[in-house]
């Protein structure tokens, strides 16, 4: 194959080489040898490692593990890295563990327990899956880390420790807090000012504390010294001011501005420059200059993948960020002076879960990069200095491996890696490349069903209208001659599924059920279609996508053309299912194509645009409107599966959790009232109080053994086993 990634140099020092009994029912019919099938408990029991973080000095990491519902916070430190759990939360509660951060020594982890921080909307009220009667709160807590009681330091959340080591800020009722980070006296609120304030960052002497306060259609940054000292704002206008970051030496804040709302509306359905500039400012008289402005082109844009901007301050004087600008996510680098940035990562690759080493030299991030054409549909580590284009990919391979840190004495890089078989695990190596030491692999269940998992195949095929789209395809040997098959789409709509374990928790748990299904019998077609990240800025912002015209649906039918081109697919058999955006598209599926999808699972899916995204549309609070108001919304409801309901033939099975904080649950009440009237054949299983996310791990396992179960019933799998259906 030719080398796609020109840019990048390899290091080759490393390789990394239930309520349903569906499971017992199909293998008997399915499975080509006894004992070769699993359960959806067994394939759901993988822990789950996230948050990654390293301490400031040393060689000391902290993570979250998720071990079937049971999060807990884990470290590890150098040179050995042999795992240990610090907490002991051992109950399924659905109380998610976030914000993981080390004092200055490495001697305390600080943290978050509670909310739901993937939302949309109220992501730090309590989430009660369980329905305790006490309920649940979001606090902030911080644990020694050679072990000992956690210490609650208050309800809060998005904690911040000073460079001193003796306290933490955090935002509660938004505003900002600080408490001792031993918990010895009770938190306080640090000032009064308007707006609802958050990103607290210290200065690096912890004398001084920036932060954001949006007021509405304007945001400032504002710095704290002390309680007798009025607030520096910087440079206060009608623009929004977000993302300060602090200079080595404490004397200036750079910062991002985008601007503020208001103006003449404009056309709804043309695209347009979304405009921001960095900007450098005296963090003394709050006096301050632009740096660089974003170029006016569509590319140009304030990025919208992971960390946006990614604004940092690295050594050398010179400013990182993020940018589109040559149409795909790319790192920069700027000096603080001023002048044209410096491209560091040329090539067709995406940068995301940026981490800048301690001395400000390094860069290492997750990219889909490397010298094979599949890394397209990986992720690896790749190391970056700030102040020229030399990338260097650290772990190539067939894994993938993801949210790099480098530890605080600048020797070791720690991971999260995995392969299409091995979930994921933490690792560490180092810096200069070499062999990697994986962390805690005896927390997989023995009886995890690792030799059984199948290596998903790279796909590409085309849409009607050219676009070229990646997928996935799950396939196991053996079985019958005519496979069912099915098309999962995953949600955002700006992810990206992988040749292996994701990243997400929640793509995670549909590469598990993706797994499950091919071991039952299906054929799995997992489709990144257009608006997805990974291969550029232009796919990812496709024209009449979404509610300005649904264009992402063609690819997702072009994947369920192409699998009636394979032999083994039983073109009658073939459903489809996903969540969020990808429940959107299982209904929109269902309702323009049933005689292409035989049946489906939406998962907490959008059905009428006009009542979610597109809502503001209906709000009229001005009198001048856009100047294709009218037709937006028709687009809009053109857009959404209500309006083809008529065509709906095919059975589906509605989820939904109604504490959902991404996607309202008033879209499945309202689509189950339409599916009753129109007379389509519809189930329902309703998760009382969890949220889009499935906080709780029985209620996840719940949801994909009812996914699996409808869609074994309904595409015949289980026919040859009496009684199964």
């Amino acid at each position: 194959m030719p080398n796609i990634f020109p840019s990048l140099r390899v290091c080759r020092a490393f390789t990394l080489p239930a309520v349903f009994a569906l499971s017992a029912t199909i293998a008997r019919a399915q499975s080509p040898a006894t004992g070769s099938s699993f359960t959806v408990a067994q394939i759901k029991s993988y822990p789950f490692p996230n948050e990654l973080v390293a301490a400031p000095s040393g060689s000391r990491i902290a993570w979250a593990l998720n071990e079937q519902g049971q999060r807990n916070i884990w470290v590890a430190e150098g040179p050995e890295f042999k795992a240990r759990r610090l907490t002991r939360y051992l109950t399924d509660d659905g109380q998610e563990v976030t914000s993981i951060s080390f004092s200055p020594d490495g001697k305390d982890v600080v943290y978050v327990r509670g909310g739901d921080h993937g939302a949309n909307w109220d992501t730090s009220l309590p989430v009660n899956p369980t329905e305790n009667p006490a309920g649940f709160k979001v606090q902030v807590w911080s644990v020694p880390f050679d072990g000992g009681d956690p210490r609650a330091l208050s309800e809060g959340d998005d904690p911040a420790i000073s460079p001193t080591g003796d306290r933490v800020a955090f935002t509660k009722n938004r505003e900002i807090w600080v408490a001792p980070i031993d918990g010895s006296s009770a938190a306080k609120k640090l000032f009064t000012v308007r707006g609802d304030q958050g990103d607290p960052r210290w200065s690096p002497d912890g004398s001084r504390l920036a932060f954001t306060a949006n007021r509405g259609d304007h945001t400032w940054i504002g710095i704290w010294a002390n309680d007798s000292a009025a607030i520096t704002w910087i440079a206060p206008s009608t623009s929004r001011d977000q993302s300060p970051r602090w200079s080595p030496d404490g004397r200036r804040i750079a910062f991002v501005r985008s601007p503020g709302t208001g103006g003449a509306p404009d056309s709804i359905l043309v695209q347009r420059n979304i405009p921001w500039s960095i900007w450098v400012a005296d963090a003394t008289t709050g006096g301050a200059r632009q740096l660089w402005e974003s170029p006016k082109t569509l590319r140009g844009s304030r990025p919208g993948t992971q960390g946006g901007t990614n604004l940092q301050w690295g050594a050398g004087g010179r400013i990182v960020f993020l940018s589109e600008m040559d149409g795909w996510p790319h790192l920069y680098s700027i000096s603080d002076t001023g002048g044209q940035p410096l491209l560091l990562t040329p090539g067709s690759y995406m940068a995301e879960h940026v981490d800048l080493s301690r001395d400000g030299r390094w860069l290492v991030f997750a990219g889909n990069a490397g010298r094979d054409a599949d890394d397209i549909d990986r992720r690896h580590v790749v190391r970056v200095p700030v102040d020229r284009a030399d990338p260097q990919v650290m772990t190539p391979g067939s894994g993938l491996e993801w949210t790099p840190v480098v530890t605080g004495d600048g020797k070791s890089i720690a991971f999260i890696g995995a392969t299409a078989q091995r979930p994921p695990l933490p690792a560490a190596m180092p810096i200069q490349g070499g062999s990697t030491t994986w962390i805690g692999g005896e927390r997989i269940p023995a009886d995890f069903p690792t030799t059984q998992l199948v290596t998903p195949r790279k796909i590409v095929f085309k849409s009607p209208d050219g676009v070229e789209v990646h997928a996935q395809l799950f396939e196991r040997s053996g079985g019958q001659a005519k496979k069912p098959a099915i098309v999962f789409v995953h949600g955002g709509p700006p992810r990206q599924m992988l040749l292996g374990w994701h990243y997400s928790d929640y793509y995670t748990n549909a590469y598990a059920l993706n797994q499950y299904l091919a071991n039952h019998g299906f054929i799995v077609l997992s489709v990144n279609y257009r608006l997805g990240i990974g291969y550029g800025r232009d796919f990812q912002h496709p024209r009449s996508a979404g509610s300005q015209g649904a264009a992402e649906y063609t690819d997702v039918k072009a994947g369920a053309n192409y699998l009636r081109t394979l032999p083994a697919v039983d073109a009658r058999r073939i459903g489809i299912y996903g969540g969020s955006y990808g429940g959107f598209l299982t209904a929109m599926a269902l309702a323009r194509n049933s005689d292409l999808f035989a049946a489906g699972v939406d998962i907490h899916g959008v059905h009428d645009w006009t009542t979610e995204r597109a809502r503001g549309l209906m709000n009229r609070e001005r009198y001048e409107q856009p100047p294709d108001y009218q037709r937006a919304l028709d687009v809009a409801f053109r857009s959404s599966p209500v309006s083809y309901l008529s065509g709906w033939k095919s059975p589906v099975l509605l989820i939904h959790g109604d504490d959902d904080r991404n996607v309202r649950f008033n879209q499945t009440v309202d689509l189950a009232r339409r599916l009753a009237k129109a007379g389509v054949a519809y189930e329902e299983m309703i998760i009382p109080d969890d949220t889009h996310h499935f906080m709780r791990h029985a209620n996840s396992v719940k949801a994909d053994s009812a996914t699996a179960n409808f869609l074994g019933r309904k595409l015949h799998v289980m026919e040859s086993v009496p009684g199964s259906r």
